[in-house]
C-alpha cells in the first residue's frame, strides 16, 4: 500500500451507494431493533478474548487479564461474569475462548479452577511461536528449539493475526462449527467496553440485503487520545486496515490527523467461523507483515515479524465498519488508564462498566500520572482511596505525590512535585482547576 493514494473513509462516504456504505453508523444498526428468538441468535455465538499479553508494562509479572481492574475483579473475572449474566438473562450457551501465548497458558490454566461452578463453558488455545531475528545478521536469535534458559527470549508470539491458523490447528474452530456456531466475537480482554452487542449480533444473523457479512470491524471516532490507532481505508474495492506500522516516516503526520482519518479500530471484531475455515484451507488469509524492532535485556537488537488480526479484512467477503459509540473502546494500558476505569466515573454491572449518569460529559477525562505511578503497586500504595473524579476534565501528577482518602478533582488540575519534594494531598481536599506546585503551594488554574 505504500506508495498508493489512500481514501480516508468516512462514515456516510458519498461515493458509495445505498446498503453498500462500507461503514455505517451504529444508531442504524441499532435501529433495526431485536427480534423475538435473540436466545436461538445468541446460541450461534462464540466470544474470543485475545489473552496473550503479559502485564509487564504495569510493572506485574504473569497475565495482564489477572490485574484487579475493579472491586477485586480482574480482566478475567469481569469477562466470565458478562458471559455468565448473558447465558442466564437469554438461557443460552455463550462459550469463552481465550487465545493464550507460551507466556500466559500456564498461569491462566491455574486460575481457571475458580471458574468451575459459572455458567459458561470456557476453552483455551496457544497461538504460535516464533523466533526472533537478529536485526544484523538476520538470523534466528535462538540456538535451539528448546523455549527455557538462554533461549527465554528468543521467542515471541507473532501478534493477534495469528489467530485465524491457531484456532484452526487447535481443532476448536471445527468443534463450534460442528455444534451449529456461526460466529465469533473477538477483542482483546484489557477492553472493558468490549461487551456482546445484541444489535450488532442481530445484524449479522439477520442481514438486511439478504447477504450475509463475513467480518465486521468496530470503528470509533478518534480524538487526540487515538492518533496511533489503525485505520479503514478502501482500496481496490476492499475495506484495508492501515496500522501506523505500515505508514511511511513522511506520512506518519497525516495519518495522526483527526480531520483526515476521523476513525480508528477497536479490535473489537465479528468473524464468520465458516469463511475462516474455508480461507485457511485454501491459504488465502492475506494479512500484511508488521516488521516490529526490539532490543533484548542485553541490549541485542532483533525484528519480530507480526500480523494483526483486523488486517485480514480485506480477504472476507461483504465486510463491513460499524462506527459504534465510544463506551465500546475501554481499553487498559496503563495505571492512568485503570484510575479512570476505577473511579466514581463508572458503575460496574454483571461486569459490565457503564459511565456514571451523574457525570454532565460523557467524554472521558484526560489522565497523565508521571513515572512514580506506572507499577501497580506502586500507583495503588500513592491512593488511599481512589478520587471522585465526576467532574474532573484533565489530571496530570508527575513526581512524588499521594492522596489521602475522599479527594474530590473538579475540571483541570495540575500537581508537580519537583526532584525532592513530596506532595501530599490531604484527606478529604477539593481541588478544582488548581495547580499544586513543588512545595505544596495550590493555585487557580
Amino acid at each position: 500500500m505504500q506508495g498508493t493514494r489512500v481514501r480516508a473513509l468516512v462514515q456516510e462516504d458519498p461515493t458509495c451507494s445505498g446498503a453498500t456504505k462500507p461503514i455505517q453508523p451504529y444508531e442504524k444498526i441499532k435501529a433495526r431493533g431485536l427480534p423475538d428468538n435473540i436466545s436461538s441468535v445468541l446460541n450461534k455465538l462464540v466470544v474470543v478474548k485475545l489473552n496473550g499479553g503479559l502485564g509487564t508494562s504495569m510493572g506485574c509479572k504473569g497475565p495482564k487479564s489477572l490485574i484487579g481492574v475493579r472491586n477485586e475483579n480482574t480482566f478475567l473475572d469481569l469477562t466470565v461474569q458478562q458471559i455468565e449474566h448473558l447465558n442466564k438473562t437469554y438461557n443460552t450457551d455463550v462459550p469463552l475462548v481465550l487465545m493464550n501465548s507460551f507466556n500466559t497458558d500456564e498461569d491462566t490454566k491455574k486460575i481457571l479452577q475458580k471458574y468451575n461452578h459459572c455458567r459458561v463453558k470456557i476453552y483455551t488455545f496457544n497461538q504460535s511461536r516464533y523466533p526472533r531475528i537478529n536485526k544484523e545478521s538476520l538470523l534466528p536469535v535462538a540456538k535451539n528449539v528448546s523455549f527455557s534458559g538462554e533461549n527465554t527470549e528468543a521467542w515471541y508470539p507473532p501478534g493477534h493475526g495469528d489467530i485465524y491458523a491457531s484456532f484452526y490447528n487447535s481443532g476448536l474452530l471445527d468443534t463450534f462449527i460442528g455444534e451449529g456456531k456461526e460466529y465469533i466475537f473477538v477483542s482483546n480482554i484489557d477492553n472493558l467496553g468490549a461487551t456482546v452487542d445484541l444489535y450488532i449480533l442481530n445484524h449479522l444473523m439477520n442481514p438486511p440485503n439478504g447477504k450475509p457479512c463475513e467480518f465486521v470491524m468496530e470503528v470509533t471516532n478518534k480524538t487526540r487520545a487515538d492518533v496511533k490507532g489503525g485505520t479503514l481505508t478502501q482500496y481496490e474495492g476492499k475495506l484495508r486496515l492501515v496500522e501506523i506500522a505500515q505508514v511511511p516516516k513522511a506520512h506518519v503526520d497525516e495519518f495522526k490527523s483527526v480531520s483526515k482519518f476521523k476513525i480508528f479500530n477497536t479490535n473489537n471484531l465479528w468473524i464468520s467461523l465458516a469463511a475462516v475455515k474455508r480461507l485457511q484451507e485454501q491459504n488465502a488469509i492475506d494479512m500484511e507483515i508488521i516488521v516490529n524492532p526490539k532490543t533484548l535485556d542485553g541490549g541485542l537488537n532483533v525484528i519480530q515479524l507480526e500480523t494483526a488480526v483486523g488486517a485480514a479484512i480485506k480477504s472476507f467477503e461483504n465486510s463491513l465498519g460499524i462506527n459504534v459509540p465510544r463506551s465500546r473502546f475501554l481499553p487498559v494500558k496503563t495505571t492512568s488508564d485503570l484510575l479512570l476505569v476505577m473511579s466514581n466515573l463508572y458503575s460496574l454491572n454483571a461486569g459490565s462498566l457503564t459511565m456514571s449518569e451523574k457525570r454532565e460529559f460523557p467524554t472521558v477525562p484526560l489522565v497523565k500520572l508521571g513515572s512514580s505511578f506506572t507499577k501497580v503497586q506502586d500507583y495503588l500504595r500513592r491512593f488511599e482511596s481512589i478520587p471522585d473524579m465526576l467532574e474532573l476534565d484533565h489530571l496530570t501528577v508527575s513526581g512524588d505525590v499521594t492522596f489521602g482518602k475522599n479527594v474530590s478533582l473538579k475540571g483541570t488540575v495540575i500537581i508537580i512535585a519537583n526532584h525532592g519534594d513530596r506532595i501530599d494531598i490531604p484527606p478529604g481536599a477539593v481541588l478544582e482547576n488548581k495547580i499544586v506546585s513543588g512545595n505544596l503551594r495550590i493555585l487557580d488554574h
